[in-house]
């Protein structure tokens, strides 16, 4: 019965695409509100949905999200890529740290010590101003005030001239066909910029994004070192990381 209620449960969320706690108990009245919540959690934990404050959204084929709400979102599995891609930065080094919410996660857990970081995050490099050790450079360009992220042939012009360790890069849809993707064409070109430009590539990756596609590939899995993620990843994705010789943390 629990699994056909969450079958139920995530098309309603899929034709919907934002749907309230309120509208799931009164589609669910048979079940507590403890049940919703344990289905939703299932099907977060598949991919499927992410839960947000007072409902859900389904995360197939959908759109960048606002900042704002993708803070909100899985937010433990978020600490957890932070916490592994820690253990690949090296001090002294030249590090990119890109905008997003899971850059900032890893602004915030990033100790004191003498680095070189460049991000195109307006908000991380505030975050980053607590660390006296840091040398922070904050990327030029357009904000784009939907993600917090700049962008634009001055970001492509800067990002031309600077030399990058190591690159640490979000992505918000990744699949074994269509790699890494992202929202946006501006996106698209500052991400690929930054892979060419970087001696090791790091995707980060949590488990909602891979059942996500976005418009924009910026990059296949062959052209990073490192996809890091919060939890299993889908074994077609899994398969094509070992064939091409990335490293799955």
């Amino acid at each position: 019965m629990g699994n056909l209620r969450q079958t139920r449960m995530q098309a309603y969320i899929e034709t919907h695409h934002d749907v309230t706690i309120r509208e799931l108990q009164a589609l669910f009245p048979e079940v507590s509100l403890m049940t919703i919540h344990r289905d939703l959690d299932a099907l977060e934990a598949d991919g499927i949905i992410v839960k947000v404050r007072g409902g859900a959204r389904s995360v197939r084929h959908s759109g960048d999200l606002s900042f704002d709400v993708r803070l909100q979102e899985n937010n433990a599995g978020k600490l957890l890529i932070a916490q592994k891609a820690l253990k690949l930065v090296r001090r002294g080094s030249s590090v990119f740290l890109d905008a997003g919410t899971t850059g900032l996660v890893l602004a915030r857990s990033l100790p004191d010590m003498a680095l070189n970081v460049f991000t195109t995050g307006p908000n991380i490099a505030v975050e980053l101003c607590r660390l006296p050790n840091v040398n922070i450079t904050l990327c030029c360009g357009t904000v784009n005030r939907k993600n917090i992220a700049v962008s634009g042939q001055n970001t492509l012009q800067m990002l031309s001239g600077i030399n990058i360790d190591l690159a640490l890069i979000g992505v918000s849809g990744c699949s074994a066909e269509a790699g890494f993707t992202c929202g946006t064409e501006g996106d698209r070109m500052v991400k690929g910029e930054v892979i060419r430009k970087a001696r090791t590539s790091v995707a980060l990756c949590d488990r909602t994004k891979f059942s996500r596609l976005m418009p924009y590939t910026f990059a296949c899995l062959s052209d990073v070192d490192y996809l890091i993620s919060d939890g299993p990843v889908p074994d077609p994705v899994l398969r094509e990381a070992e064939r091409a010789g990335v490293t799955v943390l």
